[in-house]
């Protein structure tokens, strides 16, 4: 297993940047925070104007993950389901291409999640795509989002993010 993300507030660490569904009408609030070592994605998730997601993005990396199986997280969650989001050059009509799978957590435990490269599925701004495949060569962006239907406030803490 190879790490890639510790959260222990390095300056080379990239920065995360929260995209919530403000961009288009809705009312959600959240973004991610380091505090005492972990990754906190926090916020309120609002279902009003059509809304109802909020994500966090570390950009400005670039990984090559031709040779990786999966993706693991330790997470300490809430009991909502969440998604792993990665990101490379590929867009659609001049729109990002995002590759997802969702993961469930439990309420306060710290658990270890795997994500298999495979299981992940491509969408343009919430839609499914049959393609293109994932490049898991040029990996620009990681990200973490939810969209579970369910207005409230929710909590994703990540210790560390890992691939083997």
């Amino acid at each position: 297993m190879r790490t890639l993300m510790q959260f222990q507030g390095d300056p080379a660490e990239p920065a995360w940047v929260a995209v919530n569904d403000g961009v288009m009408g809705g009312l959600s609030r959240g973004g991610a925070e380091i505090v005492d070592g972990e990754l906190r994605f926090s916020g309120i998730l609002s279902l009003a104007n059509s809304g109802g997601f909020s994500s966090v993005r570390a950009r400005g990396v670039r990984f090559d993950l031709a040779q990786v199986r999966q993706v693991v997280l330790r997470v300490r969650g809430d009991g909502r389901d969440y998604q792993l989001r990665l990101a490379t050059d590929a867009n659609l009509d001049g729109k990002p291409v995002s590759y997802a799978a969702t993961f469930a957590t439990r309420a306060g435990d710290w658990q270890i999640v795997h994500v298999r490269l495979d299981a992940l599925r491509p969408s343009v701004r919430g839609t499914p795509l049959s393609g293109p495949p994932l490049d898991a060569s040029s990996v620009r962006e990681i990200g973490l989002l939810i969209a579970d239907r369910r207005d409230g406030p929710f909590c994703l803490a990540v210790d560390w993010i890992a691939v083997e």
